[in-house]
């Protein structure tokens, strides 16, 4: 007999990386503190950013090197290679992430962003017992109404499909497993 093989999901969702980004410089950020204007200016540029590579950079942790800057012709601008290490995010298939719901439509879905805003989240498989509700805020809501699912409300999703694109990353989820769903209704308190 053929043993069935479970697909091991990985665990980390956020890694530590090395990435190399060439930075220009205006002369007038020359002198004592170029080293700290220069890796001021590739927090400023590089912080928040998503690479459809490598995911969403959090935070830089520090900077490996800086290489020897290179005038750019015609301009006064200097470029410098700086390779830096960093913190990335980057969602995968069946991971459990918390999402804070942004819209809720009849069409069976409900669009939420991860915590943290690195990325948009489609929930599109909702329990079978939740039925949608028009009205001045629309939501989803069980049929014994004790789950209400709207805007503003935290849920807890699953995970099961990711596009990524240049600029962002695109997560499809669900709340119909066990100890997925509403984790906080801010309506309700």
């Amino acid at each position: 007999r053929e043993r069935k093989r479970k697909k091991k999901v990985k665990e980390e969702m956020f890694f530590h990386i090395v990435l190399e980004r060439n930075m220009q410089l205006n002369p007038r950020f020359f002198g004592r503190n170029l080293r700290e204007n220069l890796v001021s200016k590739l927090m400023k540029d590089v912080e928040g950013t998503c690479s459809g590579r490598h995911g969403f950079v959090v935070a830089i942790t520090g900077i490996e090197s800086v290489g020897n800057g290179l005038v750019r012709n015609g301009t006064a601008f200097v470029t410098f290679p700086v390779k830096y290490q960093c913190v990335v995010f980057r969602p995968l298939k069946g991971q459990i992430l918390e999402a804070v719901v942004t819209l809720v439509n009849k069409a069976m879905s409900i669009n939420g962003i991860l915590r943290g805003s690195w990325a948009c989240s489609d929930i599109c498989l909702i329990p079978d017992d939740t039925e949608f509700q028009a009205g001045d805020i629309p939501n989803y809501t069980t049929s014994d109404g004790s789950v209400k699912i709207q805007k503003e409300c935290e849920v807890r999703l699953k995970i099961i499909g990711t596009r990524v694109d240049a600029t962002e990353i695109f997560c499809v989820g669900t709340i119909k497993d066990d100890f997925l769903g509403v984790i906080n209704d801010p309506a309700a308190a």
